[in-house]
């Protein structure tokens, strides 16, 4: 995911403002105005004269913007660049900067080699666009492909720590965190956003499971629920498979009263299955290919709910390849 910067030369205070309160990850101004920007919020502030504009038009103009690269500068592509110039530095160097004028420009960047640009440089005269491109290439996190599963069992499961993922998004109907016993099958925990007699929706909150469930975080990551904390960015999905990032304001453990809920899916490979423990509560649900919350309490066997296929195989929540079976 690609940090997104502002260059605001000439200065303008009123587009400093702007690209602040659009959550962008750092600024480029004049030098006389580097110490009075730093002191309007904790950010990245560099001088225009130590974060140049270089263009790229020859092989050499590619060789030279590395080895600027490689001596620690904050040189930026200009305007212009083309898509294989930047896929070469990339794949030597993880500090390309890249300016864009567009939300296309954006895109495309944040897009090359799968991975992207380490950041996008929006110069003063795209100021209107500032918060388009930070939702569409920072709260964006892709697409996720969901399928649907069919329960297979509902069952009590005793007592368990379960964890409550809190953050500081305001989350809709549809949205939750794709969450599992294996990383192969994860299901769409739904998020509590639906009100009922007895309590009042939170939908800012997922209640995901229990502590050793993996849950599916940006950048094709997992984690064990039991090791989310406060200030960690999460994956939000909704049951499109659309997503986007949230950052965790509180993590809840408590012990509850907890369900084992399983599931299969019929693939072309044949039949796969997979299972997570969730509270056994009423405002727990998971989440119907329409989009609708259903409630582990009304779950049966038959029910169809949306999950996440993927191949088995994680360590520290990195994707490896290796022989492994997780029930």
């Amino acid at each position: 995911m690609p940090r997104i910067y502002f260059r605001c030369v000439p200065f303008d205070k009123g587009q400093v403002t702007l690209a602040l309160e659009s959550g962008v990850d750092g600024l480029i101004v004049p030098a006389e105005n580097v110490e009075g920007v730093k002191a309007l919020a904790r950010c990245q502030v560099w001088a225009a004269d130590d974060a140049p504009l270089v263009s790229l038009q020859t092989k050499a103009d590619e060789e030279n913007f590395l080895a600027r690269l490689r001596a620690g500068e904050h040189a930026i592509l200009a305007r212009g660049w083309e898509v294989i110039p930047v896929e070469n530095l990339l794949a030597q160097s993880d500090a390309v900067l890249a300016e864009a004028t567009t939300v296309q420009e954006a895109r495309l960047a944040a897009g090359i080699l799968e991975r992207g640009v380490a950041g996008i440089v929006l110069p003063g005269e795209a100021a209107t666009i500032l918060k388009e491109v930070v939702a569409c290439c920072k709260l964006s996190g892709g697409r996720e492909d969901l399928l649907p599963a069919t329960i297979t069992r509902v069952e009590t499961a005793g007592l368990g720590h379960r964890v409550c993922a809190d953050t500081l998004s305001l989350l809709r109907k549809g949205q939750g965190m794709l969450v599992g016993n294996s990383s192969a099958f994860t299901f769409l925990v739904h998020a509590e956003t639906e009100p009922n007699e007895y309590v009042a929706a939170r939908p800012f909150r997922v209640n995901a499971g229990a502590v050793h469930a993996y849950v599916r975080l940006p950048g094709d990551r997992t984690a064990y629920l039991g090791e989310l904390h406060a200030g960690q960015e999460v994956l939000i999905v909704d049951a499109n498979g659309e997503t986007q990032t949230a950052t965790l304001g509180r993590v809840k453990i408590e012990v509850r009263p907890m369900l084992l809920v399983e599931a299969r899916v019929q693939t072309a490979e044949g039949t796969r299955s997979g299972a997570v423990f969730l509270q056994n509560a009423e405002t727990i649900r998971l989440t119907t290919p329409e989009g609708e919350p259903v409630s582990v309490v009304t779950l049966k066997a038959g029910d169809t709910v949306l999950c996440r296929l993927d191949q088995a195989g994680r360590h520290f929540g990195m994707r490896i390849s290796e022989d492994i079976r997780e029930d």
